[in-house]
């Protein structure tokens, strides 16, 4: 299907004050995510997808292997596959991501099957 509903995406909220929207085309993976401006910060991680983000409304920090960049309303970054990376939440912030190839494994979803 060409066109998904915001009612269709996936849920979940991996930390307190973030909220995610998922949704999959056929090799990538979507993420729109609702900082909240006392949310955590997003521990230093690392997946073999490369994971572009893009911000929409506030900012953050993001911290790519070590280099630090305060991120504002129309930034964005490319994350490489297997780089550690992280978030430092420094108000409320709107983010969507973008992963290559497909991550099935999608922050705070709950699978039921």
């Amino acid at each position: 299907m060409p066109f998904i509903d915001a009612s269709e995406m996936l849920h979940g909220a991996p930390l307190p004050g973030w909220s995610g929207r998922f949704f999959h085309s056929a090799n990538m993976t979507f993420a729109h995510w609702d900082i909240a401006a006392d949310a955590a910060d997003l521990h230093e991680h690392h997946h073999p997808q490369e994971e572009v983000w893009n911000i929409v409304e506030g900012e953050v920090i993001l911290v790519v292997d070590g280099e630090e960049r305060r991120m504002a309303a129309g930034a964005a970054a490319v994350v490489p596959p297997n780089v550690h990376h992280l978030v430092k939440v420094v108000g409320p912030c709107r983010a969507v991501i973008a992963d290559y190839p497909l991550r099935p494994d999608l922050p705070g979803v709950r699978r039921t099957d």
